[in-house]
Protein backbone atom coordinates (compact mmCIF):
# COMPACT_ATOMS: atom_id res chain seq x y z
CA UNK A 1 0.00 0.00 0.00
CA UNK A 2 1.52 3.15 -1.24
CA UNK A 3 1.01 6.27 1.45
CA UNK A 4 1.67 9.70 0.47
CA UNK A 5 4.37 10.21 2.69
CA UNK A 6 6.11 6.65 2.21
CA UNK A 7 8.28 6.56 -1.18
CA UNK A 8 9.01 2.73 -1.73
CA UNK A 9 12.23 1.66 -1.84
CA UNK A 10 13.23 -1.61 -4.26
CA UNK A 11 13.18 -4.76 -1.89
CA UNK A 12 16.24 -6.20 -4.02
CA UNK A 13 18.92 -5.48 -6.49
CA UNK A 14 17.06 -7.04 -9.53
CA UNK A 15 14.36 -4.46 -8.82
CA UNK A 16 16.29 -1.77 -8.31
CA UNK A 17 18.15 -2.12 -11.81
CA UNK A 18 14.84 -3.25 -13.34
CA UNK A 19 13.90 0.56 -12.15
CA UNK A 20 16.65 2.20 -13.69
CA UNK A 21 16.54 0.17 -16.72
CA UNK A 22 12.72 1.31 -17.27
CA UNK A 23 13.48 4.87 -15.79
CA UNK A 24 16.14 5.10 -19.23
CA UNK A 25 13.50 3.67 -21.16
CA UNK A 26 11.04 6.98 -20.45
CA UNK A 27 14.56 9.17 -20.59
CA UNK A 28 14.57 7.98 -24.23
CA UNK A 29 10.83 8.20 -24.73
CA UNK A 30 10.84 11.89 -22.94
CA UNK A 31 13.73 12.52 -25.72
CA UNK A 32 11.81 11.53 -28.53
CA UNK A 33 8.89 13.65 -27.45
CA UNK A 34 11.07 16.73 -27.38
CA UNK A 35 12.86 16.10 -30.46
CA UNK A 36 8.81 15.68 -31.90
CA UNK A 37 7.65 18.80 -30.38
CA UNK A 38 10.65 21.35 -29.83
CA UNK A 39 8.89 24.29 -29.39
CA UNK A 40 7.09 23.90 -26.19
CA UNK A 41 9.65 21.33 -24.76
CA UNK A 42 13.18 22.43 -25.79
CA UNK A 43 13.55 23.98 -22.13
CA UNK A 44 13.17 20.32 -21.14
CA UNK A 45 16.38 18.41 -23.56
CA UNK A 46 18.81 19.46 -20.53
CA UNK A 47 17.30 17.78 -17.37
CA UNK A 48 16.80 14.68 -19.82
CA UNK A 49 20.42 15.17 -20.47
CA UNK A 50 21.19 14.90 -17.11
CA UNK A 51 18.93 12.01 -16.29
CA UNK A 52 20.02 10.27 -18.86
CA UNK A 53 23.50 10.47 -18.02
CA UNK A 54 22.99 10.12 -14.16
CA UNK A 55 21.20 6.88 -14.12
CA UNK A 56 23.95 5.30 -17.15
CA UNK A 57 26.36 6.46 -14.36
CA UNK A 58 24.54 4.76 -11.51
CA UNK A 59 23.68 1.65 -13.95
CA UNK A 60 27.84 1.62 -15.20
CA UNK A 61 28.88 1.72 -11.54
CA UNK A 62 26.47 -1.25 -10.52
CA UNK A 63 27.56 -3.39 -13.65
CA UNK A 64 31.46 -2.97 -12.66
CA UNK A 65 30.70 -3.30 -8.80
CA UNK A 66 31.38 -0.07 -7.50
CA UNK A 67 28.13 1.40 -6.92
CA UNK A 68 27.75 3.21 -3.44
CA UNK A 69 24.37 3.55 -1.77
CA UNK A 70 23.86 6.85 0.64
CA UNK A 71 26.06 9.03 -1.13
CA UNK A 72 23.46 11.81 -1.11
CA UNK A 73 20.64 12.81 -3.52
CA UNK A 74 21.13 11.64 -7.32
CA UNK A 75 21.84 14.91 -9.45
CA UNK A 76 18.99 14.81 -11.52
CA UNK A 77 16.68 15.82 -7.72
CA UNK A 78 17.72 19.38 -7.64
CA UNK A 79 17.52 19.96 -11.23
CA UNK A 80 13.54 18.36 -11.11
CA UNK A 81 12.52 20.75 -8.52
CA UNK A 82 12.81 23.54 -11.43
CA UNK A 83 10.54 21.91 -13.94
CA UNK A 84 6.73 21.21 -14.27
CA UNK A 85 5.74 18.23 -13.20
CA UNK A 86 3.82 17.52 -16.21
CA UNK A 87 7.61 17.57 -17.75
CA UNK A 88 9.05 14.30 -16.31
CA UNK A 89 5.81 12.18 -16.29
CA UNK A 90 7.82 9.66 -14.24
CA UNK A 91 9.08 12.07 -11.79
CA UNK A 92 7.65 9.29 -8.77
CA UNK A 93 10.12 6.60 -10.68
CA UNK A 94 12.54 8.90 -10.59
CA UNK A 95 11.96 9.56 -6.32
CA UNK A 96 11.80 6.05 -5.86
CA UNK A 97 15.58 5.46 -7.16
CA UNK A 98 16.60 8.37 -5.39
CA UNK A 99 15.31 7.22 -2.69
CA UNK A 100 16.46 3.79 -3.01
CA UNK A 101 19.99 5.10 -3.42
CA UNK A 102 19.95 7.11 -0.21
CA UNK A 103 18.41 4.51 2.08
CA UNK A 104 19.37 1.51 0.67
CA UNK A 105 17.32 -1.68 -0.30
CA UNK A 106 14.16 -2.05 1.61
CA UNK A 107 14.41 -5.59 2.80
CA UNK A 108 11.89 -7.29 4.13
CA UNK A 109 12.16 -8.66 7.80
CA UNK A 110 11.71 -12.66 7.64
Amino acid sequence: MLSNNKIVRAASTDEYVEMIKQAIDETFDLRQAIEFDEEFMAEGRELVDEIEATLKGVYESMKAGSYEFATGDLPYMASMKKYHEAMVPFRYLLKRINETHNKGLELKDT
